[in-house]
This record gives C-alpha cells, structure tokens and sequence, in this order.
C-alpha cells in the first residue's frame, strides 16, 4: 500500500501571543525545545514516508516560511490554502491531490503541526496500526488519545462497540465539556479527540460525497481548481461534517505522551523544567521562583517570589499573566490597540 502523511500547519495561535504573530505563527516556533514545531512534526514522521509523499497544508502567507524550514520537501507539496474553510475541505483537497498522483488505494495519515509527542515510535506504531485497519476495512479510522487528566480544552470520543482490529465504534463524538462533566469523562472511559486520521484517499472522498453537502459540490466542479475549490465549500470541521454522519469510523486507543500544546501553560507540561519547576527558554534567572513559564528573547528576565506566572518578552514588549488566565489569552489580545496587538 502506497501511504502519505498530510500535516495540517494553518492557523496562527493566538494564544501564543506576543511570540506568535501571522508571520510567525506557533508552528514555526521553538516552543518545546530549540526547534520550531513544524520542524520536530516532520522528522517525527520521516520513518512512515518520504517527503515526496508529505503534504503541509498552510496559510498562503507561510509557504516561503515553511519552505525555507523544510528545504527538502517538493515545493508542489506545499499546499496553501486560499482561506480558511476548516478541515474537512483541508482535508478533502489533499485526498484529490493524492489521489490524482497515486489513485485512490492510497493511504492517508493526517496530524496537525503544533502537536507535542512524548514517544515517538509509539506514536508512528499507533498510526501504522491505524493505516492497517483503515486498508483492511475500508474505515475512516481515528486515533483516541488515553487521557491522562480531566481537562476541559479537548474533544472527546465514547468509544462503543469492541471490533476484531482492536479498535471501537465510535458512539459518541462529544465537544469541550465542563471541567466536572471531564471528570465524568475520563472516569468513563472517553478518549480525547486527538484530530489524528487515517483513512484510504477513495473511502474517505465518498464518504465526503455521500454526507458532506457543504464540501461534495466542488469535489466535481472545482475538483482541479484550488482557489474555486475553497471559495465553493461551506466551512465545517471533519468531525461534524464527515466522521459524526458516517458509518464506517473506528476509533483506536493511543498512548504516546500527545499534548496539543494549546497555551503557555501546557508548557509545564511538555517542556523541561527546571529544579523548582519553571519552563523557561532565554535569559532567565529564578529565585525562590515557582511553576513559572518564560520566554525572554532579547532581554534577560528575573523572577523573586513569584510562583504560576506566564512571562514572555520580545523585542521590547512584555507581557504577564497567570497559567491559569493563558486560555483566555486571546480575550486580551482581541481588546489591545492594534499597534501594539500586530506587532511583526
């Protein structure tokens, strides 16, 4: 079987202000460790294919960016998006796309560019077993992440009916709970929605043509034409318009160390930290300092006595907040003048 990986690198994460800006968006960004998330994504699948057979998916501010970190991939496979549209027309164009080089048979493994992943052949393993159940039976095929808290920032997945593949049903697709309705979650047995998907380029289009009326007219009449193509189609998530109105999706447990890295204070979570558990990356100097994330870039940063801070100073503009109050960071960054909000 012929397989690809398809890498979803839009967006601009916001949430990362100020160091994450649309010219330089998290996924170009050094936020785990000294290499950009986009960089770490594509090494970590290397061993599953080639970058002849790699897709990034991207804004079409970014192609030179991405580019120029990924020298080695096939400029025609850096694809840029005319707009956003969500990810089932993301995704539904890359499976044209391969499908018009390598027919329908052809499998493909779609991750997202910003991802943290604690182990690596772990993660590969979940998705080649994903790829087999997906060549085997004609299955869109997602990989459930097995939570390791109760936390209200993901999606979650019922898994349903056991199946001989090892993999579940899927009985129920829930969105962000409430942090109590977590806990009942986990408790449950609910995986977290991971946006990992797997699925043969054919099986996925038709069910893409069967229950998805928001993307399926310009997969025939924009199907050669990519700035037609996402100017037809109505903006809908994979997961609502294609995977909760089909039939033949499968849900397979995970365990890999998987955080989405979504906020500064999942940082404490993915990054090395120091002895009093500060995740910093700079100049950074800690005293009687605790649970602290800090981003000095052209400055040198010094804490006393403070504990649960987010830090981050760039080119003459700092900004503080609490890990508890960083989901909340584009709440702020919507209200600031947009001198300060756009800064490059």
């Amino acid at each position: 079987m012929s397989r690809w990986v398809v890498i979803l690198a839009g967006g601009v994460g916001s949430r990362f202000w100020p160091l994450s800006t649309p010219r330089r968006p998290k996924q170009l960004l050094p936020l785990i460790d000294a290499r950009p998330l986009l960089r770490n994504t594509v090494d970590r699948l290397a061993p599953l294919a080639d970058t002849a057979h790699t897709l990034i998916l991207t804004n079409a501010s970014l192609v030179d960016p991405i580019h120029a970190l990924i020298p080695e991939l096939p400029r025609e496979n850096l694809i840029a998006e005319p707009k956003p549209a969500g990810t089932a027309a993301a995704l539904a164009w890359a499976a044209l796309e391969i499908a018009r080089r390598d027919g329908d048979d052809a499998t493909m493994m779609s991750v997202h560019a910003d991802w943290a992943i604690g182990d690596s052949e772990g993660f590969r393993a979940a998705l080649l077993h994903a790829a087999e159940v997906a060549e085997r039976e004609h299955a869109l095929v997602t990989v459930g992440v097995v939570p390791t808290r109760p936390d209200p920032g993901f999606g979650y997945i019922r898994p349903g009916e056991p199946l001989p593949s090892g993999g579940y049903t899927v009985a129920e697709f829930a969105e962000k709970p409430s942090r109590e309705r977590a806990v009942e979650m986990v408790r449950d047995g609910y995986l977290w929605n991971s946006g990992i998907f797997v699925w043969r380029v054919g099986d996925f289009l038709a069910e893409v043509r069967a229950y998805t009326p928001e993307v399926a007219p310009a997969l025939e009449s924009s199907a050669h034409d990519i700035a037609a193509f996402f100017a037809d189609v109505i903006s809908i998530s994979v997961d609502v318009g294609v995977l909760e109105r089909s039939s033949r999706v499968v849900v397979i447990p995970g365990s890999f160390g998987w955080d989405d890295v979504g906020t500064w204070e999942a940082l404490l979570r993915v990054r090395e930290r120091d002895p009093l558990g500060n995740a910093s990356n700079g100049p950074v100097y800690a005293v009687s300092a605790e649970n602290n994330v800090v981003h000095a870039e052209g400055s040198d940063v010094v804490l006393y006595g403070v504990n649960g801070l987010v830090v981050i100073a760039r080119d003459g503009l700092t900004m503080v907040t609490t890990t508890e109050r960083a989901a909340d960071l584009k709440s702020l960054v919507d209200t600031l003048p947009s001198e300060v909000r756009n800064r490059p």
